[in-house]
């Protein structure tokens, strides 16, 4: 069964919480992060991405630069930008994206959890992305990145978040500037936290890392590293926690650089062996079902759709960006770990079809595939099986927001 616990969060001023809330870390570079808080001296981006403060030519890795965002954070605590709660706390996070609204519990989980699979994996971590992140958690001495957990739903922990945010406002409630809308309120009752903790021990088995995998593992990686005060908090690591009928996965979509020396012509006759192929035009194809694709080539899309016996039936094998990969990028394109290929790129859902056209058409890309989104049942067969995802599967959206709600190591978390 799944342990969590409260926690005293280092959070924002109400009044500046806005200003504090930033997009994650891992979404944007080092330009783009700087122009985000340009002019904003509260943005979070001056601790996750410090080095927005330093020399452009810096090496990001460097330790001047967790220095750096180790002063930031320092300097937001003696400035009363950010506070510490006066007591253990969990906390409600609600999102709504385009009128759909998705809510989870902000709390600590276990890290033996992790270790021992009651926190369920699905992705592969870069050793480099890792070791980013123990650096700057390290140097800080605080978890500012929040990893986004899914559990099956359970009445119990669904009723008592109704109760707390029906008819009762939130201490935050922000709308960021790409139309998401932030609210967070706290539950500060003992009593109340007691029973969730008690729920998610006795009734909820397991969850399920959605987004997050590098932040999970560098907590992991970090706990073995800090002794003495600094371990304090370390074997448990922050999370938000949704139940899976709020969560919607996007689709991940797929543009190649060339054809592997074929023409077009002849690229579309080898895709006949796995696939029919039909042309559509102008329009572009958002696929209805499983196993169909669009595709975008010499300024035409197509309807491609997998024929019976192109993919296998275990929870690998069935994905689509299995078939996708397994026929045609390596199959016919010759693109055998998509990892590592600069040949091929992916573009999440958020950015819309023609974010995959606008590739081919300038230029740039030869070849543009839509894909039917992964469900949340596939990602958990496949978190059941202690199977591992083909790289660039899933995309969730809308995403938390770091700075409104942060976990300080040390040793007033023993």
């Amino acid at each position: 069964m799944a342990i969590i616990r409260p926690f005293t969060a280092l959070r924002p001023q109400p009044q500046l919480a806005k200003q504090v809330a930033s997009r994650p870390y891992d979404v944007m570079n080092s330009a783009e992060a700087k122009l985000e808080a340009q002019g904003n001296h509260h943005s979070f981006l001056h601790v996750t991405r410090s080095e927005i403060d330093l020399d452009a030519a810096i090496d990001v890795h460097s330790q001047e630069v967790y220095d750096r965002a180790r002063e930031n954070l320092d300097a937001f605590m003696k400035r009363d930008i950010l506070f510490r709660e006066g007591k253990d706390c969990y906390y409600i996070y609600r999102l709504v994206m385009n009128g759909r609204e998705q809510t989870g519990l902000v709390c600590l989980s276990s890290l033996a959890d992790y270790d021992n699979g009651i926190i369920k994996k699905h992705e592969l971590t870069r050793p480099e992305k890792e070791q980013d992140r123990i650096q700057h958690m390290i140097t800080i001495g605080a978890q500012t990145g929040n990893v986004f957990l899914a559990y099956r739903d359970n009445p119990g922990v669904t009723s008592i978040i109704e109760q707390w945010t029906t008819g009762k406002a939130p201490v935050y409630d922000l709308l960021a500037d790409d139309g998401i809308r932030h609210s967070v309120w706290v539950i500060n009752d003992s009593d109340t936290n007691d029973r969730i903790t008690a729920l998610f021990a006795s009734e909820v088995p397991c969850t399920y890392i959605a987004d997050g995998h590098h932040r999970a593992a560098s907590a992991a990686k970090a706990r073995q590293l800090l002794t003495g005060d600094k371990a304090g908090g370390t074997d448990f690591f922050l999370t938000t926690i949704f139940p899976s009928s709020h969560l919607q996965i996007l689709d991940y979509n797929r543009v190649v650089k060339d054809l592997n020396g074929l023409s077009s012509a002849d690229f579309i006759k080898k895709l006949g062996k796995d696939f029919t192929v039909k042309l559509v035009g102008e329009e572009p194809v958002r696929p209805a079902v499983p196993h169909e694709f669009g595709m975008y080539l010499a300024d035409n899309w197509y309807r491609l759709q997998a024929r019976p016996g192109s993919f296998s039936e275990d929870p690998i094998g069935v994905l689509d960006v299995t078939i996708l990969q397994k026929n045609v990028l390596d199959r016919i394109l010759g693109i055998k770990d998509p990892r590592t290929d600069e040949r091929v790129d992916f573009v999440g859902g958020m950015r819309g079809l023609d974010g995959l056209q606008k590739r081919v058409d300038a230029g740039s890309m030869q070849v543009a595939f839509s894909l039917y989104p992964v469900t949340m049942e596939q990602l958990f067969a496949i978190a059941d099986s202690g199977q591992i995802m083909p790289p660039k599967s899933t995309w969730f959206e809308p995403k938390l927001r770091d700075g409104l709600l942060t976990h300080l190591l040390g040793p007033e978390e023993q």
